[in-house]
């Protein structure tokens, strides 16, 4: 199992140095990869939950953000080739870039040029959005109705730019003559990790497609992980394909060590996943492991724990922990 890191650009205030500091730390511990989340804004009416749709549709969340609205955040987009030229070794990626926020054939040469800056190290995250308010304030309101049919548009498109010299497209959402894009990305393929956190039919119909290479989640249990394991995996064979080669299956999972034992029995996404002692983390990830996970995305907390304290949970998890999990 391998770790990655899934930085707080989210929260209700986070400095350039801390994420710097964290990012700096994961390349020192060999982290497999930095991720970061695409937040355009958190409607004033979710600091009162009345949102129109809970957090990431998700059942059992509340119909609010957990960052207040007058937080300080960042973007996560711009910081990519930020972190493409502070790290080495790190792979670097958004989870999730919603497409319908961007042209395809722009984010596709977007994605080729970030590729060629990190040497070849870029993840590509894909998934539909699901806040009608961030689609109104990205000026794209038009397309909630249809972000999944964008989502699968802007596949073709990318992939092929990034496979053809030249390349046109006519669909619903672009519309181009015969051209050519500039830079193919360095890795072929690029890597492209889908969230689709609602149907496994639809998710594995995507990695059949267009042969993807990981899956992220959030707050997923390990029953939840082996319960869209085998479910992608039926519908994969279904459709006379299997996972591709090195597939991932990831989740992003709030983190943090605490000195006395947290009550981590379901209570669905709002259950303390990685929460806890030591122990308990220990015993959750091997969980993981033998679900089949094999990246977890640790994720900070939103609030109240200082940026000093995740990285130490981090050099814990890296150097005590894990150790124990993978030669469980």
């Amino acid at each position: 199992m391998k770790l990655a890191l899934y930085l707080p650009n989210f929260r209700d205030e986070v400095t350039v140095k801390e994420l710097e500091d964290l990012t700096a730390l994961a390349e020192d511990l060999d982290f497999d990869s930095v991720w970061t989340l695409d937040r355009v804004i958190v409607p004033e009416k979710s600091d009162r939950a009345e949102m129109e749709y809970p957090f990431g549709m998700m059942a059992g969340l509340p119909s609010g953000l957990p960052v207040i609205s007058r937080g300080k955040w960042f973007q996560g987009w711009p910081l990519i080739p930020w972190l493409a030229a502070k790290t080495t070794k790190l792979r670097i990626g958004m989870s999730i870039t919603n497409t319908p926020f961007r042209g395809p054939a722009v984010l596709a040469t977007e994605l080729a040029t970030v590729d060629h800056l990190s040497g070849g190290r870029l993840n590509v995250g894909v998934g539909s959005g699901w806040m009608p308010e961030e689609f109104a304030a990205a000026s794209v309101p038009h397309l909630f109705p249809r972000r999944h049919a964008h989502v699968r548009d802007t596949l073709e498109i990318m992939q092929g730019i990034w496979n053809n010299e030249l390349y046109e497209h006519h669909s619903e959402f672009a519309d181009f003559e015969l051209s050519g894009f500039g830079h193919k990305p360095v890795q072929d393929p690029l890597p492209i990790f889908f969230s689709g956190l609602q149907d496994p039919k639809r998710s594995a119909k995507r990695i059949a497609k267009y042969g993807l290479n990981g899956w992220i989640g959030i707050q997923d249990s390990p029953e939840d992980i082996k319960r869209w394991k085998g479910e992608m995996e039926r519908e994969l064979n279904e459709l006379g394909r299997g996972f591709p080669d090195n597939f991932e299956m990831c989740s992003m999972i709030w983190t943090v060590i605490t000195d006395e034992p947290m009550d981590q029995s379901d209570n669905g996404k709002v259950t303390n996943l990685l929460a806890g002692t030591a122990q308990q983390i220990e015993d959750r990830l091997k969980a993981y492991k033998e679900a089949g996970m094999t990246m977890p995305l640790i994720w900070p907390p939103f609030r109240d724990v200082p940026t000093s304290k995740t990285m130490d949970d981090l050099k814990r998890i890296n150097d005590e922990i894990m150790p124990k999990v993978n030669a469980s």
